[in-house]
């Protein structure tokens, strides 16, 4: 039976989305090159194989030795901070390694990937929310390298028989339902994670940049969407490719957006503990608004996001956080 090959499924998306594609019944193959990723997190019953998808003769032999119907791509470096100050580990990540893995594709007669983007690839939004068919233009190097390697997926499509679907998201949060997996970043950079550690005694207050926003209560707004669902949504996409449809590019959102201030606020119902909250200037680069529209994933791949109460994510968020204060090194 052939085998969906997952790569970076180790990390916190990639991990969730082995967790569903066994729940439904699928034949996993995992590859990570644990940078950043959890050997701890990869799901019992998934092959895995530890290896950089930059490295041809490994990438190649994982292609010799499986049976491989699809792929999955969640392997590249995904910090917006540290793309800035290292561009060229971005470059050399992403679009190497990405480089790297079409070859291989190609050469074994793999030809269906789905690929983990991100809505930074359309930059300072032109509308709210934003559509699939709205101007690309990056404001930092991670977005531009990930609107890069969906360009590579487009020429390598129209070159070779290759079908990709893209899929742009913002915020994966919360964890799953079982308290098996969640989120793990050194360092943590994401909103919910880094409200959590109050509660956990890691740090004593959360900072909330710029308050002067147009927005309802003056702080950001961002579209939050359970890791869970994403998942969902990347198994939903290989099904597409397999049916034989085009290849396409998805936006994945909540439709509405969260302020921090109502993100925080949820936190202290959640977890009955006050969050102490410091407000403090802007941050560069930070856009007010941020919500993409999933209109499109709904309709032609029947995306139906089961966690979309806050409420919901922040309590598996939490359950996974005060049962693991160390994330998998607990």
């Amino acid at each position: 039976m052939s085998s969906i090959l997952v790569l970076g499924g180790a990390g916190y998306i990639g991990s969730h989305t082995v967790y569903e594609l066994i729940a439904a019944g699928k034949n996993v193959v995992v590859v990570d090159n644990l940078e950043t990723g959890f050997r701890k997190a990869v799901h019992q019953d998934a092959k895995f194989y530890q290896g950089d998808i930059r490295d041809k003769a490994f990438i190649d032999s994982v292609f010799e030795k499986e049976e491989i119907d699809g792929v999955i791509h969640f392997a590249a470096n995904s910090q917006v901070g540290e793309s800035m100050v290292n561009p060229l580990k971005y470059y050399n990540n992403n679009l190497c390694g990405t480089e790297v893995l079409l070859e291989s594709m190609v050469a074994h007669g793999v030809n269906k990937i789905v690929f983990s983007s991100t809505a930074a690839t359309y930059g300072e939004p032109e509308r709210i929310p934003i559509l699939e068919t709205d101007r690309t233009v990056p404001t930092n190097c991670y977005g531009e390298t990930k609107l890069s390697m969906e360009k590579m997926f487009k020429w390598t499509a129209n070159a070779h028989d290759l079908r990709f679907v893209s899929l742009r998201y913002f915020n994966a949060c919360g964890a799953h339902p079982n308290g098996k997996i969640g989120e793990a970043h050194n360092p943590e950079t994401h909103l919910i994670p880094l409200i959590l550690q109050v509660p956990n005694g890691k740090r004593e207050y959360i900072s909330i940049f710029g308050n002067d926003y147009d927005t309802k209560d003056g702080t950001c707004v961002r579209d939050y969407i359970h890791v869970n669902d994403l998942a969902q949504a990347h198994i939903l996409a290989m099904e597409y490719l397999r049916k034989g449809n085009e290849s396409n590019i998805f936006n994945l959102g909540n439709g509405v957006g969260f302020t921090v201030k109502e993100v925080v606020e949820t936190a202290r119902k959640v977890t009955g503990h006050p969050i102490p909250a410091k407000e403090e200037p802007r941050r560069a680069g930070d856009p007010s608004t941020l919500i993409a529209s999933s209109e499109k994933a709904k309709k032609i791949l029947g995306w139906k996001p089961k966690f979309d109460e806050l409420e919901t994510i922040i309590t598996t968020a939490w359950e996974w956080h005060r049962n693991h204060p160390n994330g998998y090194e607990a």
